[in-house]
């Protein structure tokens, strides 16, 4: 497959991966999320330009943006690590579980209706923004985390989501964290914990995945990753990430709050268009 690009369209792709990879690490950063969300779309764009057949498009949007998630929430975390605000019992409880889910959806990604998981996301989603918008904590489910039972199923539950999606898990930990009282600076941080556990077995995964479709991806591809998406966006998110996090500490709760639930808002809105007019 030979692809063929105006130099002046091709330097603006490549600005296009750097503005992407830019605000995907910052939002890592803010918000403990891998950047999924946002790159999936972005990414898909660039591979729709670049004449990538429909049938692998969004496999190898969703493989790379896995890879490119790998080294983002691994210094996120890092940077939420050293200012000792990551709960690693719940990181620990949640971790197994959140493994198990990934390999689940790996294995499932081929039988799942898109539009199923769009949905689901929607509907999720809005839940959770009109939680921070209005329920300044009288949505809050208990005070303290259910225990076991429940942070292993909540666990599997974001891991499979998040491989079928190509996102970090980060949104979903922090969500149900606050629900139960945490803290959102503690619960931001303690979800970008779950972003490498995602990201490198989700990879791996969707390089397994596509390595028979050889003949239909791009040149630089491994099996669904696209090794120039991730030479490109990974550096630039890395160096963002910790700028995020400096905001986010710097911000009150009922800021970071209200700016978690525009962010959420906003996803939500870009999957209900995709929704009905399949962009």
């Amino acid at each position: 497959m030979e692809i063929s690009l105006p130099w002046g369209e091709l330097a603006w792709l490549i600005a296009a991966l750097l503005a992407g990879g830019l605000l995907m690490g910052f939002l890592a950063g803010l918000f403990g999320i891998g950047g999924g969300g946002i790159l999936v779309p972005i990414l898909y764009e660039v591979f729709n330009i670049l004449d990538v057949p429909l049938e692998v498009r969004m496999h190898l949007a969703v493989g790379t943006s896995l890879a490119v998630i790998i080294p983002t929430s691994i210094r996120s975390v890092q940077s939420h690590y050293k200012r000792g605000a990551v709960d690693m019992d719940v990181l620990r409880r949640v971790g197994p579980p959140v493994l198990a889910g990934v390999l689940t959806g790996i294995v499932v990604a081929s039988f799942v209706q898109a539009a199923v998981l769009k949905v689901v996301y929607i509907l999720t989603t809005s839940l959770m923004a009109l939680n921070l918008y209005f329920g300044r904590g009288r949505w809050n489910l208990g005070t303290e985390m259910p225990g076991k039972a429940v942070d292993r199923a909540v666990g599997w539950l974001i891991g499979t989501v998040s491989a079928l999606m190509g996102i970090g898990g980060g949104v979903q930990l922090t969500t149900y964290m606050t629900l139960y009282g945490r803290k959102i600076h503690q619960a931001v941080a303690t979800g970008a914990g779950l972003g490498p556990i995602i990201a490198i077995p989700g990879a791996l995964g969707y390089v397994w995945a596509g390595w028979d479709q050889a003949s239909l991806l791009p040149p630089g591809s491994l099996g669904y990753v696209s090794l120039l998406g991730f030479a490109i966006i990974g550096p630039v998110s890395v160096y963002a990430a910790p700028i995020g996090v400096r905001v986010a500490h710097g911000l009150s709760r009922r800021k970071l709050e209200v700016a978690f639930a525009i962010f959420l808002t906003l996803m939500s809105i870009r999957f209900l268009i995709s929704l009905f007019f399949q962009v």
